[in-house]
């Protein structure tokens, strides 16, 4: 049961380190990642800090120009920050009814509460629904009333979307998740 996991991750790690170590043509094992990740540190500082912001803002004018682009990378952009930026966007855990008459529910993040800028009356939310095994969803817009928030961590219902709902959780998760039943 651990086996496989262990070496398929060993492996991949074994693979990267390979890789990144073999971009520099040093003869010191591991050298050439510590400078690559020493190099990566300094330009990621210098990047958020003197050179970023003004790069930053020219490169965001420079693509507001241009109409497709515009749209996929403020897509893109919107989509990183929702998981990963001061903007999480799936911090919204919910349990989703999609048909009026069925028992089946799925769970989901509600991305948007307000959808008056799209003109949906009230009364109507955004659900994202995170595929299992994938980085990507759908989205639908439902009845407030089809929605049921869960009192459990969005990190925990998105490791349970993603692996299929084999992942275990704690014994307290489980607890919550009941008692909203």
């Amino acid at each position: 049961m651990y086996t496989v996991p262990v070496t398929v991750t060993g492996f991949v790690i074994y693979k990267i380190f390979i890789l990144i170590d073999g971009i520099l043509p040093l003869q010191v094992p591991g050298l050439g990642l510590i400078a690559i990740l020493v190099l990566l540190t300094v330009l990621g500082y210098l990047g958020s800090t003197i050179i970023g912001n003004p790069i930053s803002a020219y490169f965001n004018r420079l693509v507001s120009k241009a109409p497709l682009v515009k749209i996929i990378y403020s897509a893109v952009q919107d989509l990183l920050q929702a998981f990963v930026g001061k903007k999480k966007s799936f911090d919204k855990p919910v349990l989703v009814k999609l048909e009026k008459d069925s028992d089946v529910r799925k769970l989901g993040f509600i991305t948007q509460e307000n959808l008056d800028d799209l003109g949906i009356e009230d009364g109507m939310v955004a659900v994202y629904l995170p595929h299992s095994y994938a980085w990507s969803g759908n989205q639908f817009i439902v009845p407030v009333e089809n929605v049921t928030r869960l009192n459990v961590s969005a990190a925990i219902v998105m490791k349970f979307i993603v692996s299929g709902g084999v992942t275990k959780i704690n014994d307290d998760t489980t607890e919550q998740i009941d008692e909203i039943k």
